[in-house]
């Protein structure tokens, strides 16, 4: 996922249904029904603060924001940096939270992968937890860690299909500071998906038409009180 010049322009409702639609053809949508306790394994004092303070820029679009425990897990936002697939041998019990993890391993290796996220729901379909792994390879390393830490918080605040961002990506940067935003179009997806009046799940196409009038509204409102 490459990071894009900005644009305030609504998704339609195609759009919107393609971001939720699994590689099998199926619509899945879901967001998180709890608050978000974040963990990062991997990384030293400092460059977690700027971490979580780009994903917690991006938990604030929902309406949300980062808690320190989980009544239920402790962490359900977990994610594990290394340099080399391998070292993640090193975590205890990694291999229980993720089945058939040396498998996965091997996978992760043999496509030269540099992130992978897996995520686990409640009785009500919503997410409940979410795991990810990224190795710090060369391609990662050239981004900052305020583009980094927006990127995946992006792609684990919702339950996103495979290919959901194949050809356009949800963050942009802004031309004046540099600085990484997610896009206007897909900030507005994620606050309206997380709207009270929303299911946490719905697996019915027309779902992604609620999704999209309600994003295309809130950039609307957003543009009049820009231009008073």
């Amino acid at each position: 996922m490459n990071e894009t010049t900005l644009t305030d322009t609504p998704l339609s409702a195609g759009r919107v249904e393609e971001l939720f639609t699994a590689a099998d053809g199926a619509f899945r949508f879901s967001r998180w029904g709890r608050p978000i306790a974040p963990v990062v394994f991997g990384v030293d004092d400092e460059t977690l603060g700027h971490l979580k303070d780009a994903m917690a820029g991006v938990v604030a679009i929902a309406n949300m924001e980062f808690v320190e425990t989980d009544p239920e897990l402790g962490a359900n936002l977990m994610i594990f940096v290394c340099q080399e697939w391998d070292d993640l041998d090193n975590v205890p019990n990694l291999d229980q939270m993720l089945p058939e993890y040396d498998i996965l391993k091997a996978s992760l290796k043999r496509t030269k992968a540099n992130q992978y996220r897996t995520f686990s729901f409640d009785e009500n379909g919503a997410i409940k937890m979410c795991v990810i792994l990224l190795r710090y390879d060369e391609h990662m390393a050239e981004t900052t860690i305020q583009t980094l830490g927006t990127g995946q918080m992006v792609q684990a605040i919702l339950l996103w299909g495979d290919e959901a961002f194949e050809d356009d990506s949800p963050i942009g940067i802004v031309p004046q500071n540099g600085m990484c935003i997610v896009k206007p179009g897909y900030a507005a997806v994620i606050n309206a998906a997380y709207d009270p009046s929303v299911p946490p799940s719905a697996t019915d196409a027309a779902h992604a038409m609620r999704l999209a009038a309600r994003a295309g509204l809130l950039l609307k409102e957003m543009a009049d009180a820009a231009s008073v």
